[in-house]
């Protein structure tokens, strides 16, 4: 009797062990995970957020939000009562954001919006801010998209550019042709510049709100 009750404590505390072993492993970090921290370490998002100036109840568009790495994070910022706009040209790319929000518990805060290539699609007076990262370089009318996309911002809004540095210098004269003011600029990781605009009014006054 005595070697059967052994035998079934030591059939009991390995089943116990394998069990563990499979929770550990549902903990362990997923392929998403790792993406996602490679990106947080080489991009530095929480300088794109700072750049943003967003706050609980802020509402964001991300313009060309993809796979979602960024989106995340100005999402966490607005929550619980902002929300983000996320804009792609392909509906497909905006599946893939959507299951990134899903395991990060943040679909409820961002609405995702299939646009055309050379509109913002964006309602007007509405955002606090405009997030163009590694994507203005690719609009065909840089310019007059960046003309409209100034219409939507609130009064005192900003259109934050952050792109390798290489663009740099296209994406400056671009904005200044549209109208914008720089207000700062920064290089937070050595290969991406992130620089905040806001608008200049009818007779170049400063907007309510800009320094």
């Amino acid at each position: 009797m005595r070697a059967l009750f052994l035998v079934l404590l030591v059939a009991a505390s390995c089943g116990r062990n394998e069990a563990e072993g499979d929770s550990s492993s549902a903990r362990a970090p997923s392929d998403t995970d790792r993406e996602q921290a490679r990106f947080d370490a080489d991009r530095r998002p929480e300088k794109v957020v700072e750049a943003l100036g967003i706050h609980p109840g802020s509402k964001v568009a991300d313009i060309g939000a993809g796979s979602g790495l960024l989106t995340v994070h100005p999402a966490r910022a607005v929550r619980p009562s902002g929300r983000v706009v996320a804009t792609e040209i392909d509906g497909e790319v905006l599946d893939l954001l959507q299951s990134r929000l899903k395991a990060a518990h943040l679909a409820d805060l961002v609405e995702r919006r299939v646009v055309n290539a050379d509109q913002p699609g964006l309602e007007p007076a509405t955002y606090d801010a405009i997030l163009l990262a590694e994507v203005d370089h690719l609009l065909s009318d840089e310019v007059g998209w960046l003309r409209e996309a100034t219409k939507a911002l609130k009064p005192g809004g900003r259109i934050v550019i952050s792109n390798k540095i290489y663009h740099r210098q296209k994406s400056m004269a671009a904005a200044q042709r549209a109208g914008l003011r720089l207000q700062s600029e920064s290089t937070p990781v050595p290969t991406h510049f992130i620089a905040v605009f806001i608008a200049t009014p009818p007779g170049g006054a400063t907007p309510a709100g800009g320094k």
